[in-house]
This record gives C-alpha cells, sequence and structure tokens, in this order.
C-alpha cells in the first residue's frame, strides 16, 4: 500500500479547478475550463466489484488496471475487475439489475441504462463536474447517460469504427483513396474480390462491428427504426433500398460472415483473407504492436477510412458507447462515484488511451486534443466519431424500446436476411418491424 494516505488522497482530489489539477498552460486544457466543486468520501471500508468488456486492444486492459491500482492505493479502496464478452456483459447486467445483486460498478454498452434507470444512482454532481472541467461532453453521451434530466451514467466513451483496409488493395482495385460515397465503395468491394481480398463484414449477432455497420448502411439510404414519435417505420422504400445495396456488398464477401462475431473480422484481416472490414483501431494495433515481421509489414499498408455518406447526404454512423454504472444496490455508491471520476481525469484517461492508441473515442471535448490522435496519421480518422455519430434508437427517443430492439439484434438480423438472399428485401423488412412493434407498443 503507497505511503499517501486516504485522508491525504481525499483532501487533495476534492474539487481542485482545472488549472490547478492539471497545471498552467497545458496543451490539452485552456484556462477557461474551470471545475465545478465536487467532493465525495468514500465510505469507510469500502469494496467494488467492477464488471467491464474483456479488450481488445492490450494497452485499454494493462493501463485500465494501472489506474485501478493507482486508485486502490491512493484511495484505499479494494477494486476487483471482471471482464467478459461484450455479448455477454449486457444480459450480466441486466439480471443484476432485476436481482438486486452484483458489480456495483458495470461498463455496459449502447443505452443499457435505459433499461433499468430506477436501478441505478444518480450521478449527476459528478457528470456535471467533469463537464465543467473538461469542456463539456458530446450530445450523443448526454443522451446515452441522461434519464428524465438526470444524469444515471458516466460515458467512458466509445469503441469508435473505422472502415479498415489494405493500401495495396485499395490501389489494385483501381482506387488512389478510400471512396467517400456508397456507390464508390461498393465498386472498391468489388474490385477487392476480383484480386483475391473480397471484403468482410459481421452478420452474426456481434455487438459491435455487425451493428455498427448494419445500421450505418441502413440510415445511410434514409431508413431507420423508428421516426422522431417512435412509431416503428422500418418497412420503408429507404429501407429496402439500403437492404438491396446490401445484398449487392455481400456478394463481394469473403464466405462464412453469417456467423462472425466481434473477433471474426479481426482474425480473418490480420490472416490475410479479406481487404477490407469495419473495426476499431484493434486490428491495427495488433499488427503494429506484433513480434512477426510480416504483420509489422501489413500496419505499414494499413488504412483507415470514415464510412462513406449514402443517398442521405449526411454522416450516419453508429459506435459502440460505453455506459459506466452503478448500481443502487451497491454499499459503497460514493467510492464508485470516486472510481469513476479518478479514471476520467486527465491524468489517468489520457494515458489510457495512449497506451491503446484511441481505441476508446472521448465523450469529453477537452480530450480531442490528446496528441494521440494526431501522433500517427492512421489514428486521426478515429478521434471525433463520438462527436459526429448518431445515438441508438434514431431517429426516436432513447429508451427500454431502443435497448431491447438493439439487444435483440433485430437491425442486424434483417440485414443479414436480405444480404444473403434468406428472405427478400421486402420480407426482411415486414419481419423487423413486427419484432420490433412488440417493444415499441408496450
Amino acid at each position: 500500500m503507497s505511503k499517501f494516505k486516504r485522508r491525504d488522497f481525499l483532501k487533495a482530489t476534492a474539487g481542485v479547478a482545472a488549472g490547478g489539477a492539471l497545471g498552467t498552460g497545458s496543451a490539452l486544457f485552456t484556462a477557461e475550463a474551470q471545475a465545478q466543486q465536487y467532493k465525495v468520501t468514500p465510505e469507510k471500508g469500502a469494496k467494488l466489484r467492477v464488471l467491464r468488456w474483456k479488450r481488445f486492444v492490450q494497452g485499454d486492459e494493462d493501463t485500465w488496471a494501472a489506474n485501478t491500482k493507482k486508485f486502490a492505493e491512493a484511495s484505499g479502496v479494494e477494486v476487483r475487475i471482471d471482464a467478459e464478452g461484450w455479448e455477454d456483459v449486457r444480459p450480466k447486467a441486466a439480471v443484476a439489475a432485476n436481482v438486486g445483486s452484483g458489480p456495483d460498478i458495470i461498463i455496459g454498452t449502447y443505452e443499457d441504462a435505459h433499461q433499468y434507470p430506477d436501478k441505478l444512482v444518480d450521478v449527476s454532481d459528478l457528470a456535471n463536474y467533469l463537464g465543467g472541467k473538461y469542456g463539456g461532453w458530446y450530445p450523443v453521451g448526454k443522451t446515452y447517460c441522461t434519464n428524465k434530466g438526470k444524469w444515471i451514467a458516466i460515458p467512458m466513451g466509445a469503441a469508435g469504427a473505422c472502415f479498415v483496409y489494405r493500401i495495396s488493395a485499395m490501389k489494385a482495385a483501381g482506387f488512389d483513396t478510400f471512396p467517400k460515397d456508397t456507390a464508390g465503395f461498393l465498386k472498391l468491394c468489388q474490385g477487392l474480390k476480383t484480386k483475391g481480398l473480397p471484403a468482410g463484414f459481421a452478420l452474426g449477432n456481434a455487438t459491435g462491428d455487425a451493428n455498427t455497420w448494419c445500421h450505418w448502411v441502413v440510415w445511410a439510404h434514409g431508413g431507420k427504426m423508428v421516426d422522431e414519435k417512435n412509431n416503428v417505420v422500418i418497412n420503408s422504400p429507404e429501407t429496402i433500398a439500403a437492404l438491396e445495396y446490401a445484398k449487392q456488398l455481400y456478394e463481394t464477401f469473403v464466405p462464412g460472415t453469417l456467423s462472425w462475431l466481434d473477433p471474426n473480422n479481426n482474425k480473418a484481416f490480420l490472416d490475410g483473407q479479406i481487404g477490407v472490414t469495419n473495426n476499431g483501431i484493434s486490428i491495427y494495433y495488433a499488427a503494429k504492436t506484433s513480434k512477426d515481421e510480416k504483420l509489422q509489414e501489413m500496419a505499414k499498408d494499413i488504412g483507415h477510412a470514415n464510412f462513406p455518406i449514402g443517398p442521405v447526404g449526411k454522416p450516419t454512423e453508429l459506435h459502440l458507447a460505453f455506459p459506466m454504472m452503478i448500481f443502487k444496490y451497491s454499499k459503497y455508491p460514493n467510492a464508485a462515484k470516486e472510481y469513476l471520476r479518478f479514471m476520467m481525469e486527465k491524468e489517468q484517461y489520457v494515458p489510457w488511451q495512449e497506451a491503446s492508441i484511441g481505441y476508446v473515442t472521448q465523450p469529453l471535448v477537452a480530450y480531442e486534443s490528446n496528441p494521440i490522435w494526431t501522433s500517427d496519421p492512421k489514428h486521426t480518422p478515429y478521434r471525433d466519431l463520438m462527436k459526429n455519430m448518431l445515438p441508438n434508437g434514431y431517429a426516436g427517443e432513447m429508451g427500454y424500446a431502443s435497448a431491447a430492439t438493439m439487444a435483440d439484434f433485430i437491425m442486424v438480423n434483417m440485414v443479414a436476411e436480405a444480404a444473403s438472399g434468406s428472405k427478400t428485401p421486402k420480407e426482411a423488412a415486414e419481419r423487423a418491424a413486427k419484432r420490433a412493434e412488440r417493444y415499441y407498443k408496450v
């Protein structure tokens, strides 16, 4: 245990202003970013259990654990971290909420917090403190983590997705730069297939990769699950057009994508089976940090591009948001809030982002200036993903229905059915509408 005493920790970290905490002249934060006063004292003898998703980038896991150890040594609060796959965290969080027992903090996905808002600790004071100190929250982070005017979770950020591609294969397919529209992207994928490096996109129930590209392809053509009044409108001409496009894309895919989960496209890309996929920066990280010379060479040939613009004429991206939730059954809510504060402060958050080369895009404006985004041009496309993304449930309100629809993979299953030909686009859209209406009409 560190000689830095618990009482010294509390005294040093209770409500310091931004200038004092970060040092004057910081390149990351301006004098205007003054922190609101914030103070919370962990309960005596507090012990915390944290459930989060398994890492895809080793630097994420290692630095998160190191920061947790720093917190434990400074505060005297013992912290245990458990990790599960993305597909497993959501049901375990729902069970914990329903039975009133489980981890004190669960780092969930998408709008998990909106499935059981009354089971979560109000963290508005902490959210206001962090927002005041670090330039404010991106609007989508507030959407994911507030309910009826209260903050019910703290945004960790989002595992942003870009198109990850082999630069040499793109050029062999006849493109000098990555296409910026959906028509050009289809032509690229068709060209890649002829060159022996086909596309590969997850169409199984993959929480991250399948959801991000399937929502993008539907939204890019003007389709959406619901309208602004939460009326189910997925069975529309715009959705049919999106599914016809997805069917053409699927013809360029490597075999087996219907069963792919989140790790599969990483492996296929690094094995040299595919020339383009959608993913976080983890593929590049794995190649760049590998001891295998072939993968190191591959890293030089990897490019990243933001999702192309579809007929709607604007970005339509979904990214995997991570709400950090404290459950009311916790015996140590103050300790839990202090842990989240500590992990979101510059001294911990910036090195964590750097260690994972920006695998998680920040939810706070000030962290846009983290040097990790410009130290390597291949990182930069990931910088603004959370700032620009649309929320799940678009264009309606976030809540139980949007969360349940996402958890049931209705959008993904619709795209998979139409793309693979197991159903016509019209049949797939009709089935999706019927499934969604079960939740939106409750």
